[in-house]
């Protein structure tokens, strides 16, 4: 089948499902990921043959679309700050709320030393503060090891050097098990309550890990709780913990980083206008 007219066809499927604008995107990256040509090539020689197995590659790939299937984990990789990531149903899809988070981090601690990633899942925020940080030391939490072997792939494919660990950040024994004490804490928890379900699309609900995503509607702020309570004794001298946050809890976390003896505590909202992210100072080492 030729290049353009095959393009043509799996648009026209996919069009109707996702809508012109989101179908020309995934198209396009459907095309640039199985063919390995770009959109350049593919604009100049539109009659260039498609090996049938090519053929098939993308047509599986389109019922998988069709089935609510994100096209990150069909293709295996995504993008984040600028940095190609390896992502599987291990871990969440990295989203653009979150590179505005690790871009904030950035901006506010160009002579940063030691940085914690709690939560990592597939490492985006803690390769993304290793690649731009160059002198910072990393280091990155994940209870999951599903997750953590596709965290330190991650770290591989882009030549960066973090210090993996394995915990469960909510256990009592973790404040105990960590010994080194951080610049920076940066965590992006689950916290989608359980009741928010049915608002969600199917291609989240049906494929990315609900144990990275979701907490219960009686206790929305346990991470938040746990992971502040870390901070008063794992944080230097005005320290800064950072949260990617729930937009409708933005009041009541702003409220534990007071109760937990935070400062300078600053909410941030995102493209969209929505309380997403939030940080504060620890002045007094405990």
């Amino acid at each position: 089948m030729k290049l353009r007219q095959f393009q043509q066809s799996v648009f026209l499927q996919l069009s109707s499902f996702l809508g012109e604008g989101e179908a020309r995107a995934v198209v396009r990256l459907l095309f640039e990921h199985f063919t390995g040509y770009d959109k350049l090539y593919i604009n100049l020689n539109p009659q260039t043959v498609i090996a049938s197995h090519i053929v098939d590659n993308i047509n599986t790939a389109v019922t998988q679309l069709i089935e609510n299937k994100p096209i990150q984990y069909i293709l295996g990789e995504t993008f984040f700050c600028n940095l190609p990531f390896i992502v599987t149903d291990a871990v969440l899809i990295p989203r653009p709320e979150t590179e505005e988070l690790t871009w904030w981090v950035i901006e506010e601690n160009k002579q940063t030393n030691k940085i914690f990633d709690i939560c990592t899942g597939s490492a985006c925020i803690a390769v993304s503060l290793a690649k731009n940080l160059k002198e910072s030391d990393v280091y990155a939490v994940e209870i999951s090891p599903e997750a953590l072997k596709i965290a330190q792939k991650n770290a591989k494919l882009n030549d960066v050097n973090i210090n993996f660990m394995q915990y469960d950040v909510l256990n009592a024994d973790f404040i105990h098990s960590i010994d080194t004490k951080f610049d920076v804490i940066v965590c992006n928890p689950p916290y989608v309550r359980e009741m928010e379900k049915p608002y969600m699309h199917k291609r989240v609900l049906d494929y990315e890990p609900h144990n990275a995503l979701f907490v219960s509607n009686e206790q929305p702020l346990l991470f938040y709780n746990a992971i502040l309570q870390f901070g008063q004794t794992h944080l230097v001298n005005n320290g800064r913990l950072y949260f990617e946050i729930n937009e409708y809890f933005g009041k009541e976390i702003t409220n534990l980083y007071l109760k937990y003896g935070y400062t300078n505590i600053c909410l941030k909202q995102d493209i969209h206008g929505k309380d997403r992210m939030v940080s504060g100072m620890m002045n007094d080492v405990f």
